[in-house]
């Protein structure tokens, strides 16, 4: 049976509005989510299989069959209002409970509280769901609406442990097993789990030749999951959409405020960004590359990247990244200071997006040359894209500014240097010294080998202008919360390029981009240099420190080093200190460049200098 807008909906013997319609045509035309699997393979091995044929979460005739007899459960009371409201772009993709009733993220009232296992079912059933760029979600919100599910835990106190990776590992395990003894219900009414449940519980359901899943995403115990893109050492970081506790972007404490700003972001992701969140913001930044994958492969227009880039076998001795970012520090000569009045860090706006969306990638398979034919591959009019083994010299025989770092995190000032570079470091080097380069002939470099793709192009250009334009919302609406999100999404994706665990689903692969992540590194560096050298040319005045793609500089008043444009790239004030005296005397009498640092940092407050 089909719902029509208005109608009611007798579920848990409650009569509650049902839910918003489904657009048929844009139900018809929706494409597999990262995650929809087909009947007959695994769930790991379809992650994101685009022929797969997916139907709603739901068969309202079974659920009208399988109804319980539940005569006191009361309604749910609305969401309070959010300004702006939440959009409607997840209606229907989406639902969240609390302990109070059940709602879509626009915020209408669907049913009243979900209290055990069997209604949960049965609401998802109904709730006739469909996946956009990621399986339908159902979020729990608030601890109370976790215990009427039976999902309780108490790992013990963070007073009882001296790291808390001990505690966020007993709670996880703690949680899975809570999950799996209550979960029956659910496994008995035909539901499969996808891996070991925990903070999210991936389900999926196969009838006849159909396959819907679901993920439900517990958020009270979303702290039980901690990698690079949730937190680190002993604190808590960003936690995708839910925000950071410690940058304040966090959910409201009280249930139902929760549930309406988590629904507006859920809603706000869906129509800026086309997909759901994922379940770390490096998940939903590929469910975006892959709606673009989708789009290309059924136009036949565009460059559609399906298998994984790894490292090719390199001769000779690879020394950790290929493209290291930056981090260096000079003691600064004492009239350098003298004037100067503040000590300011600029930095690109949104470094790694901006390159991404500028770069060509290369991708297939590489072919490998020797000698002169390496040498001749890198004298294209148009370097390909590939990796080059060169011959770094010694930075001191060059005519480099001595209060630069050098050109390339793997070159030395007293000895030449054997190593692997990317493309962009190739084009970089023979760049004149005033544009970030040393100036070199490829015959300097000594080139002796190559890895070179027979095919290259601006793959991820779609994917950065749909975040460049959705960060542009979110910065014009002063969207703090969304901004952080949106910059999680691109760092968590491009950093997670380099490394294959994430990306083992047979049709996840094609994320394994380690040389797109190491060019994208490069660019950034030696735009960051190009800048610097512009600003030591226009001012005369030079950095004290640069790490990743931000720069310190001591200025006097009325000097500005930041550019005026808002363009994705551009250096922009990120922060500004007082140069008092006890600073001056501070960066004068430091000893070594790691004096300097503790100086620099102790009146930059805010520990994250970078926002690449």
């Amino acid at each position: 049976m089909a719902l029509k807008k208005g109608e009611q909906f007798t579920l848990f013997d409650v009569e509650v509005p049902g839910p918003a319609p489904s657009d048929v045509q844009a139900h018809e035309a929706l494409q597999p989510s990262l995650f929809d699997v087909v009947e007959g393979e695994s769930a790991e091995q379809n992650a994101e299989l685009a022929d797969a044929t997916v139907e709603p979460t739901t068969n309202a005739a079974t659920v009208d069959d399988a109804e319980p007899d539940i005569s006191e459960t009361t309604p749910a009371e609305p969401l309070p209002i959010s300004l702006p409201p939440a959009d409607e772009s997840a209606d229907g993709h989406a639902v969240i409970v609390t302990a109070a009733g059940t709602y879509t993220p626009s915020g209408q009232v669907l049913t009243g509280p979900v209290d055990s296992v069997e209604k949960l079912d049965k609401l998802i059933r109904w709730a006739t769901l469909t996946p956009l760029g990621a399986p339908a979600q159902i979020w729990v919100v608030g601890i109370d609406a976790c215990e009427m599910l039976g999902w309780v835990i108490d790992p013990g106190s963070e007073d009882d442990v001296d790291d808390m990776e001990v505690l966020r590992t007993r709670a996880a395990q703690e949680l899975t097993g809570v999950l799996q003894a209550t979960l029956n219900p659910m496994l008995t009414a035909g539901w499969e789990l996808r891996g070991d449940p925990g903070h999210v519980v991936h389900l999926s359901r196969t009838t006849g030749k159909f396959t819907s899943m679901v993920d439900i995403v517990i958020e009270p115990y979303v702290w039980t999951y901690w990698n690079k893109d949730f937190g680190w050492g002993n604190r808590v970081g960003d936690m995708g959409i839910l925000g950071s506790p410690t940058a304040g972007t966090y959910l409201p404490d009280d249930d139902l405020p929760a549930a309406r700003e988590l629904g507006r972001r859920i809603a706000w992701c869906a129509k800026h960004l086309g997909v759901l969140p994922g379940p770390t913001p490096a998940r939903t930044g590929a469910a975006v590359v892959d709606k673009i994958k989708r789009e290309r492969t059924r136009s036949g227009k565009g460059i559609v990247v399906t298998a994984a880039g790894p490292v090719p076998p390199l001769d000779g001795e690879h020394r950790g990244d290929l493209e290291p970012a930056v981090g260096w520090t000079r003691v600064p000569d004492p009239e350098e200071l003298d004037g100067a009045a503040v000590l300011v860090s600029i930095d690109q706006r949104a470094a790694y997006l901006a390159s991404a969306g500028m770069l060509e990638f290369g991708f297939g398979k590489p072919r490998h040359f020797r000698a002169e034919a390496a040498r001749a591959a890198a004298e294209e009019a148009k370097t390909p894209f590939g990796l080059w083994r060169v011959t770094l010299p010694a930075g001191n025989m060059l005519a480099l500014p001595d209060k630069m770092p050098l050109p390339h995190p793997h070159m030395l000032a007293d000895q030449p240097v054997h190593t692997w570079v990317t493309t962009v470091s190739l084009d970089a080097f023979c760049a004149p010294v005033a544009d970030g380069g040393i100036g070199a002939e490829l015959d300097d470099l000594d080139i002796t080998e190559a890895w070179v793709y027979p095919e290259q192009g601006r793959a991820l250009d779609k994917w950065a202008k749909i975040l460049r334009e959705a960060r542009k919302v979110a910065v014009d609406t002063d969207d703090a919360a969304m901004k952080r999100f949106l910059g999680s999404c691109y760092k968590g994706y491009i950093g997670r390029m380099v490394n294959p665990d994430m990306w083992t689903a047979k049709q996840m692969q094609h994320h394994h981009q380690p040389l797109w992540r190491a060019a994208i590194i490069a660019h950034c560096r030696w735009r960051g240099r190009r800048v610097a050298m512009r600003i030591a040319r226009e001012t005369g005045r030079w950095p004290l420190r640069t790490v990743t793609d931000s720069w310190v500089y001591p200025l006097p008043e009325g000097i500005d080093v930041a550019d005026e444009s808002d363009a994705l790239g551009k250096m922009t004030l990120e922060k500004r200190a007082a140069l008092t005296d006890d600073l001056v005397t501070a960066l004068t009498d430091a000893r070594d460049t790691h004096e300097i640092n503790l100086a620099i940092k102790a009146v930059f407050t805010d520990d994250d200098e970078g926002n690449n």
